[in-house]
């Protein structure tokens, strides 16, 4: 739960007399909808334009990997008033995920390699449409504001537009939030806040309201290199800078087909998704759980054994991912995750059986990982009998 520290206070005013008193009802109503926080910015910011050149950059280097989106609709991420005719103002939220505190700056998901981790936001229900529903209860809450406001010259009186988004436009979403003063960028690319970490979801409500930009914070990262030293892949090929088609949340949930044998073993028991850069982070020894019901784990996501989801059928995988990111996937893929994830098992006869029982059953591209993953299983078999 917040700490009372990190709530937003609640005035007993009824009066508007600056925008600052409208910002700060829109916060307030905010939180009680589950949000932790909500920043203002407007859509003429100069960081699109500035962000566009950096994703120009980015994509020149080829660190987008299958990411092909990334390269469609630059001039709407330039010009976001595009995105939605009418709107004035960007409302940047975040909303906490974790249901359970991890152990602070360490990666105990590596003390267990015979469990098939999930990234932690993805443990429960889908959080989009979550994010989405409750952006728009935001939205129609305002609206009912709107009669209250006239006098402020905020565009109260006028069509009330609005939109809500979650991941699902081209959107330059984490600028945004640090720009809207929800935290900083850390050198991992996320954003982290200083009361809370940065195990968060973001979310945008574009509305025709002119309310003033929120100011960024300082970052506070200083010469702590954690994240960038943990990563299993090195996929962090720089401070601020992150290779996308190295990093293991891409390489589990976006990619399609053969992952490369390079980076296998470093992907290590993760089948979905990687939090090893959060995990270690200073910053989230103060992260805060979550309020919102829909990332309570379901069917033993947090704790399932690799052998466990190795034998769910497709039917198992549609049924059980259900409204939940995993189905992202697709079921031949999360096999070849899983399949993976039991090469770098420990080493058990019942691990090289059951992966026998796959193999030629679907496709020559799960194949050919079902067959690293016996050949790693069988040397360890070896190595183990040698001792």
């Amino acid at each position: 739960m917040p700490t009372d520290k990190n709530k937003i206070a609640v005035s007993n005013s009824t009066v508007f007399a600056t925008t600052a008193d409208v910002k700060q009802w829109i916060k307030v109503q905010a939180q009680t909808l589950g949000f932790a926080d909500c920043g203002f910015l407007s859509v003429h910011h100069p960081l699109f334009t500035k962000q566009i050149e950096q994703l120009q950059k980015w994509l020149d280097k080829g660190y987008e990997g299958q990411l092909q989106f990334m390269h469609n609709n630059h001039h709407l991420r330039a010009h976001p008033e595009q995105l939605v005719e009418g709107a004035k103002t960007i409302i940047s939220v975040r909303m906490d995920y974790l249901t359970k505190a991890p152990t602070p700056r360490a990666v105990t998901d590596n003390d267990h390699p015979n469990q098939g981790i999930i990234a932690r936001y993805a443990r429960g229900r889908d959080y989009h449409k979550t994010m989405r529903s409750r952006l728009k209860q935001l939205a129609l809450n305002i609206e009912a504001m709107l009669p209250e406001w006239q006098h402020l010259d905020i565009g109260s009186d006028k069509e009330f537009v609005f939109r809500p988004f979650s991941d699902s436009a081209p959107i330059f979403e984490r600028p945004i939030a640090d720009a809207a003063g929800l935290g900083w960028t850390g050198k991992h690319t996320l954003l982290i806040n200083k009361q809370a970490g940065s195990f968060f979801v973001l979310g945008e409500l574009f509305l025709s309201l002119e309310l003033p930009d929120d100011q960024p914070v300082k970052e506070h990262c200083g010469s702590c290199s954690a994240c960038i030293d943990v990563c299993p892949t090195q996929a962090i090929v720089a401070p601020y800078e992150l290779n996308a088609s190295a990093c293991i949340s891409y390489l589990t949930i976006e990619h399609d087909g053969i992952i490369d044998t390079k980076y296998r073993r470093a992907i290590g028991n993760r089948v979905f998704g990687c939090d090893d850069c959060q995990l270690i982070c200073p910053w989230n020894r103060y992260a805060n759980l979550t309020t919102v019901k829909d990332f309570a784990p379901r069917h033993g996501l947090d704790n399932s054994s690799l052998l466990e989801l190795w034998q769910w059928q497709e039917a198992d995988f549609l049924n059980n991912t259900q409204g939940s990111p995993l189905r992202r996937t697709g079921y031949i893929n999360f096999l070849r995750n899983i399949a993976i994830g039991l090469g770098n098992a420990n080493a058990s006869l019942d691990v090289v059986e059951q992966l026998k029982s796959k193999l030629t059953i679907h496709n020559a591209m799960l194949d050919e990982h079902i067959e690293w993953a016996l050949n790693e299983q069988q040397k360890k078999l070896k190595d183990s009998t040698q001792v």
